[in-house]
């Protein structure tokens, strides 16, 4: 009987500190998710930040080709005039030499 006596009172005494204690642990519980979702907050703009990086610097990638090439075409454009000056200029000598 004395240690149902006891069982009850310790049983009684885990209750009353699990009912003082309860406070504290949802205001810990809440405070984690706080920081859970500042933390998941912080790592979604963080994302943003780097994916509008990455697309700026494609962009510029992107810009930086584009005048390569260009420059490339007209530095093509312009040997293939050459040539072709070169060829017109040696057919006039040619047609110039000849015996008539």
């Amino acid at each position: 009987m004395r240690d149902q006596k006891n069982q009850a009172a310790k049983e009684a005494r885990r209750v009353e500190k699990r009912i003082e204690e309860e406070p504290a642990q949802l205001a810990r519980q809440q405070a984690r998710r706080e920081t859970d979702l500042a933390r998941e907050q912080a790592i979604q703009k963080e994302q943003a930040a780097k994916e509008t990086k990455r697309k700026e610097k494609l962009v510029e990638e992107e810009s930086a080709q584009i005048a390569r090439q260009q420059a490339r075409r007209q530095t093509d454009l312009a040997r293939e005039q050459a040539i072709a000056e070169d060829q017109e200029a040696r057919r006039r000598k040619a047609k110039n030499q000849r015996p008539e």
